[in-house]
Formats: C-alpha cells, structure tokens, sequence
C-alpha cells in the first residue's frame, strides 16, 4: 500500500499557526519602525527651521536685513524665510533666503506646511509657547509622544 504525498491537515494547520505568530509578532515592529522614521523627519525638519531662523537673526545681527524700531531681530513669519528678504549690504539689494520650501510636520500630513508648526516669539515663555509678533522657536503641534516618552510637542 502506498500513501498520497501531501501534507495533512494538522500539518496544514500547525504551519498556519507558526505564521499567524510570526505576523503576529511583525505588526508592532513594523509601526515602530514606522514611528522611527517619522520621528527622525520630525527631527531634520525641526533643524532645518531653527537653523533658518538662526541665520535670519544673525543677518539682521550683521546689517543684512533691516530691522524696524523695537522689533527683534527675528524674522515674523515662517514665510519670510522662503520668500526671501532684500540684502540692505548688496548694492542690488538681491534676496536673501534661508530655505528653499517650508518642510512639513510628519505627524501633521494632511495639513499645509505653514499651519501645521507651533510657533514660539521670543516674547513667550519657553514653558508656554505662544504665537506673537516674530519667530523665534518652532514646534510640532502633534498630542503623540515620542518612543522616548516626551511629547513632539517639546521637542
């Protein structure tokens, strides 16, 4: 008598099993690989905008930029750094900008660049940031905390 190759059901069965632990198991992996790489955009965009409010205040700091009567030397919106500003030490007063686009908040996709950073003036508190007549700080106004347990929000 010969038998049938093929597997049984129990075999069938087990095998289903060991995957569906598996997959099981590759789900919370793969969304904090996920959350990682979201983190780490978060964290190049929040560079890239305090560095372009950093130069902007240093221009204004070296003459480059005019600065009116009792403002602060930063700049008063996001935009302004994108749309340029004129060289006050350039002969053919040539724009100066500090960044190419606005980068976006990778917790805040469904919302327009210019809305979705948190805004700090320089007349807050660092302990409650408020929006005011210039820039001085950024951040992400996502209520999600980080793998390392601090809110996006005080990064």
């Amino acid at each position: 008598m010969t038998r049938a190759a093929g597997f049984t059901l129990i075999e069938l069965l087990v095998t289903l099993a060991v995957l569906a632990v598996l997959a099981s198991m590759a789900v919370p992996v793969s969304q904090t690989w996920v959350q990682r790489r979201q983190e780490q955009e978060l964290r190049l965009a929040l560079g890239d905008l305090r560095r372009a409010i950093d130069e902007y205040k240093r221009a204004v700091d070296e003459g480059h930029i005019a600065k009116a009567v009792g403002a602060s030397a930063y700049p008063r919106s996001l935009e302004l750094l994108v749309s340029g500003v004129p060289d006050q030490k350039d002969p053919k007063r040539s724009r100066m900008y500090f960044l190419r686009r606005l980068p976006r908040d990778p917790f805040a996709p469904d919302v327009p660049p210019d809305e979705a950073w948190g805004l700090r003036s320089y007349a807050s508190e660092p302990s409650d940031p408020r929006e005011g007549d210039d820039v001085y700080d950024v951040y992400s106004r996502s209520q999600r905390v980080g793998l390392n347990g601090i809110p996006y929000s005080k990064w």
